[in-house]
This record gives C-alpha cells, structure tokens and sequence, in this order.
C-alpha cells in the first residue's frame, strides 16, 4: 500500500511540475520558450549520461571486484541475484562518515559506492538493507525519474534567472511585477516538488529495499545509525546537488531546509517499515 502510494504521490508531483512549466510558459512567446527548453534539456542529457561517473568521482571511488571487494562485493552479488538485476560495479570511497549511494542511467549502467566510514561502522545485516535500498533505487529506475524532475525545475530555473533579469516576460501587455513574481514562485515551486518526488522515491526503495534483503529489521538499524554518525560526521563531498543519491541526506538543517530536504526524516522511513505507514 505504501509503495503504491508513493507511486501515485510521484505521478502527482510530476504533473505538478509540468503544470508549473505550463504557468511560466504563459509569461513567454513560443520562441524564448524553445530556447530555453532546448538548452536546459541538453544540459540536463549531459548530466544524465555522464552522472555516474561525476558522482563518482567527486567522492573518489575505488572501484573493486570479486578478489579485492570482501565481503561487500559478496552482499553486492547476491542480492542483486535476488531482485533479477545485472551486477552494477562497485565502489568504495575514503570517507569517514558512513553513507552510500547508487547511480547509473540504467539497471546494465549502475554502479553502487559505499564509503570507508560504512564499512567500518555498519554490521553486516546493515549492510544488506543498506545494497538492498540502493538496488531497489536501481531497479525501480529512480535515477530516470530523478533525471525528468531535474530537467524540468532545471529549465524553470533558468527561465526564472532570465527572466527576472531581463523584467519580466515578453508576451504583449504583460505586467513585468506579475512576471516576475511568476518567475520567483515556479524556481521555488520546481524545487520544492523536485524535493518531495525524492522523497517519494525513498519511501519506495526503503519498501522494496526490506523486500530484497528479506527483512526491514538491517535497514531500520542502519538508517538510525548512519543518521546518528551523519548529524556528528559531515561528509566532505563538493557537490550538495547530489545529497539526494545517498541512502542518507550528508546535510542536516533547520525547518526551511527540510521543506527542500531529498529525504524524509529518518523516524518516518523508520515507522513506515516497521508499521507500513
């Protein structure tokens, strides 16, 4: 029921988002609109099918296999077997603070990296809810998802940039001040969906995560625990565009930046495991 709603709660916010290019749209001629979607979706393509390798090596991963991987390359292998998915590469990254994230434009593409930190401080029915989580990210394609969401609150954003830079909109009698005021809300509009679609998609890898590893019992402990080490341990990566690949968001913010937070609160993954709500 959980995972069947948060598919429905992402259709939902997808609409939202194309309802809200539609409403910038309107401050525009069909021309500048071209423009400016041509050149967002080209830059948000490029991301896409180089994002793998710039997640990975912004945090310096090292990739391992079979002989040199250990034990995490084992519970790599055999839960991938479980949920029908090809063997994604796999990293590890030298960082203390333990987290773990995958990427990949597809389930033949994917990579997953885990850092020193996590292998250090997460036992191994950890780890499996852990490679569980991510796997279900792969294999549900949130990684194509995350790609459509960021291509269109990245073309609103730079619509909005333009816009207020230039006063407005250059329809025939519109009012620059309601043009503008348009422009602020969509940026901040586009980012707050982009945000709860994320969270969405974490709700559903944490279910079909527990599905995989066969209990949600690793996964609870390892959520409590990698939030507990993430709010004392910062995770020194270069990029926070990219907090949202991480099995646990690397920042921890007051109330305003929750309401743009990629992942829900930790008790809330929590309670939505152990009790399906």
């Amino acid at each position: 029921m959980v995972r069947l709603l948060n598919n429905f709660k992402t259709v939902l916010l997808m609409g939202g988002l194309m309802g809200i290019f539609l409403l910038v749209g309107a401050q525009y001629g069909r021309q500048g609109m071209t423009i400016a979607l041509i050149f967002g979706g080209v830059m948000n393509l490029v991301a896409w099918f180089f994002s793998d390798k710039i997640a990975i090596a912004a945090m310096q991963g090292r990739e391992v296999n079979a002989q040199t991987g250990g034990q995490l390359y084992r519970i790599v292998d055999e839960l991938r077997q479980r949920a029908g998915l090809p063997m994604p590469r796999v990293y590890v990254c030298p960082h203390e603070a333990p987290n773990a994230f995958a990427t990949g434009r597809s389930p033949r593409m994917a990579a997953i990296a885990v850092t020193q930190g996590a292998l250090q401080v997460l036992s191994e029915e950890e780890m499996r809810g852990v490679i569980a989580h991510e796997l279900a990210h792969i294999k549900n394609r949130d990684t194509l998802i995350s790609c459509i969401a960021a291509t269109i609150a990245g073309v609103l954003a730079y619509i909005a940039q333009w816009g207020m830079l230039f006063g407005g909109g250059n329809r025939e009698g519109s009012n620059p001040l309601v043009s503008m005021i348009t422009f602020i809300i969509a940026a901040v509009g586009a980012a707050l969906i982009k945000a709860m679609i994320s969270r969405s998609r974490e709700f559903v890898a944490d279910a079909d995560g527990a599905m995989i590893a066969g209990s949600p019992e690793g996964l609870v402990s390892a959520l409590q625990k990698l939030d507990a080490y993430a709010r004392r341990v910062p995770l020194v990566q270069p990029n926070p565009a990219q907090n949202s690949l991480f099995i646990v968001e690397p920042f921890a913010g007051g109330s305003l930046v929750n309401l743009f937070a990629s992942h829900p609160p930790t008790e809330q993954r929590v309670r939505a495991l152990l009790y399906g709500r």
